[in-house]
């Protein structure tokens, strides 16, 4: 029997970059090789696109992209291609039969690859178009979650045409939210861009840094409570939720650092809390990933206050799949290790 042919889609024109490398490294190494023929399929930091046949193990160093083996390669939006179109010597069609975008942060979770994988006709992993844009614009997760009836965090939404009245906005924010505050591009995952501010100044300064990273820049009043999350999988009308998992960051907060680089984060699984948050917060999970969308798999993040009070966080349509990440970590808690999770993933893309 034929072995289905699963491209892996990793790089991208991202501040995440570096990561998606470590991730589709992981997926890689991962998916059954009795079942699936891999087609690693790399794009570089300036958007050129190379079908790379080498060894996985030059992935996450960014060595891949000097083998000389690398073909020039482009997925065609003809669907009678459905494949690559591989711009050797002589033009190739290298066809697929599903799609794995080990893919984070801009242009690769928030809808744009998605578009391209509709118009190729070809089944992919993970949520399509709409829940990929509504999840990774945070101002449209908390218009379209809070219309759901969902908890979260109060919050404003800077934009450039506001920045000469920013001081005037900052002083609004200090008597509605307080301080602290946290501030975070309004595009943007793994925690890129986000700094909490504990005055006028440091939010001043933290807004502007916030705008290197996208036009618009949310900003979230501070929640004090123990930071849980919740794995999410299945098709949206019965997606299934994990046990839950517990952060406990060394530092102030779980930022880029603490996620992929430091890797000194605690991660307690299952998140020793109390009976009933637990019921409420995987019952929110379930509902906000149908209601905005979303399909294939998520990673939903909590706040659980002192008093028992659930906060939603956000929600990650592309969570990461590296060695210490909490998706992957969830799910094997829930008996589905990581080599069967990929093969789920794809199996629920080839049945959409």
């Amino acid at each position: 029997m034929a072995k289905i042919k699963v491209a892996v889609i990793f790089g991208g024109v991202s501040s995440e970059h570096s990561v998606s490398l470590i991730t589709a490294t992981n997926i890689i190494q991962n998916i059954p090789a009795d079942k699936y023929e891999v087609i690693p399929v790399g794009i570089t930091k300036k958007g050129r696109w190379f079908y790379y046949p080498g060894d996985v193990k030059l992935l996450s160093t960014g060595e891949w992209e000097s083998n000389p083996d690398c073909v020039p390669a482009v997925l065609s939006p003809d669907p009678i291609h459905r494949g690559f179109i591989l711009m050797g010597d002589d033009a190739t069609i290298k066809k697929v039969d599903v799609i794995f975008p080990a893919l984070h942060g801009k242009n690769g979770e928030d809808g744009t690859i998605q578009g391209l994988f509709e118009l190729s006709q070809i089944p992919y992993v993970g949520c399509g178009v709409g829940a990929s844009s509504n999840c990774m614009d945070k101002e449209l997760t908390h218009t379209i979650l809070e219309a759901n009836g969902i908890n979260m965090a109060r919050w404003y939404a800077v934009k450039h045409a506001d920045l000469p009245r920013l001081e005037e906005i900052c002083d609004e924010l200090e008597n509605q939210l307080g301080f602290p505050m946290f501030v975070k591009p309004a595009n943007a995952g793994s925690s890129i861009g986000v700094n909490k501010a504990y005055d006028k100044e440091g939010l001043i300064d933290s807004v502007k840094f916030a705008f290197a990273h996208d036009s618009k820049v949310i900003i979230e009043e501070y929640i004090k409570g123990r930071e849980i999350e919740c794995a999410v999988f299945g098709h949206n009308s019965k997606p299934i939720a994990s046990p839950l998992g517990e952060l406990i960051p060394e530092k102030d907060f779980y930022d880029y650092e603490a996620k992929y680089v430091l890797g000194s984060t605690k991660l307690t699984i299952p998140a020793e809390i109390p009976t009933g948050a637990e019921k409420e917060i995987r019952e929110t999970a379930t509902t906000a990933f149908s209601a905005i969308g979303c399909e294939g798999l998520s990673r939903v993040d909590f706040f659980l206050r002192e008093d028992g009070e659930v906060v939603l966080n956000e929600i990650n349509t592309l969570p990461g799949f590296t060695s210490i990440s909490m998706y992957p970590k969830l799910m094997e808690n829930l008996g589905i290790p990581y080599a069967e999770l990929l093969d789920k993933l794809i199996e629920l893309a080839l049945e959409n």
